[in-house]
C-alpha cells in the first residue's frame, strides 16, 4: 500500500497513527507530496489533489481521513478503533467528528494567514478561531482518558497537538487540563512520537 503524507497534514497523521497501532506500518509506504504543487502521483490517486490519499491493497485510491482510518482499522490487527455498530460507534465518531472540526476552523486560520494581510478577513478569523475554541471545549467536557484508544481519542489529540503546533498564539490548553492531560499522555505512545508533525 501507499500513503500519500504531509509530515505536518494531522488528517495525514491520524492515518499513520492507525497505520501502527494495527501493525501495519510495513506494509504501508509513506510517500511526501506536496498538494500545493499538484504533486502528479498525488494527482493521479486524487483528483482534489489532498492528503492523505491512500492506494488500498487492491489498488482502490481511497480519500479522506476517516474512510482510510476505517479501512486500517478492519485491516490490521489487534483491538478495534472504530467499534462495529450501535451507540459506542456514535460515541467514537462525534469525538472524530469534533476534532476533525477543530482541525477545519485550524486549518482555514492558517490559509487565510497566509494571504496578503490587506485581504484577510478579521470576521472570519474570529469566526474560525470561536468555532476551533468550542470544538476543543467539547472535548475537554468529553473527559477523554489515554486507556480509551479509538479513532476519535487518536483524533482529538492529533488535532490539539496540531493546533499548538500551527498556533502557538492560541494557548489551547488554558483552561482545558483534561484534554492538555490526555493529549501529554497520549502523546508518548510510540505511534504519536513517530508521527509528530513537522
Amino acid at each position: 500500500m501507499k500513503l500519500y503524507i504531509s509530515t505536518a497534514s494531522p488528517y495525514a497523521r491520524k492515518c499513520r497513527i492507525v497505520a501502527r497501532e494495527k501493525g501495519l506500518a510495513e506494509r504501508i509506504e509513506e510517500i511526501v507530496a506536496d498538494p500545493y504543487a499538484n504533486d502528479p502521483a498525488l494527482l493521479a490517486a486524487n483528483p482534489v489533489v489532498q492528503v492523505p490519499t491512500l492506494i488500498a491493497e487492491d489498488g482502490l485510491p481511497l480519500n479522506d481521513s476517516p474512510v482510510i482510518c476505517e479501512y486500517l482499522d478492519a485491516l490490521g490487527t489487534g483491538p478495534r478503533l472504530l467499534p462495529e455498530g450501535g451507540p459506542e460507534r456514535l460515541r467514537v465518531r462525534r469525538l472524530e467528528t469534533l476534532a476533525n472540526g477543530a482541525l477545519e476552523m485550524g486549518v482555514k486560520l492558517v490559509l487565510e494567514k497566509r494571504r496578503p494581510e490587506h485581504e484577510r478577513s478579521p470576521m472570519w478569523i474570529a469566526r474560525w478561531t470561536e468555532n476551533m475554541a468550542r470544538a476543543l471545549d467539547a472535548l475537554e467536557a468529553a473527559d477523554l482518558q489515554p486507556d480509551d484508544l479509538n479513532v476519535g481519542t487518536i483524533t482529538a489529540a492529533a488535532a490539539a497537538t496540531w493546533i499548538g503546533f500551527r498556533h502557538p498564539d492560541l494557548d489551547w490548553a488554558g483552561g482545558r487540563p483534561r484534554l492538555a492531560a490526555f493529549t501529554a499522555a497520549v502523546e508518548r505512545r510510540p505511534s504519536f512520537a513517530a508521527t509528530r508533525p513537522a
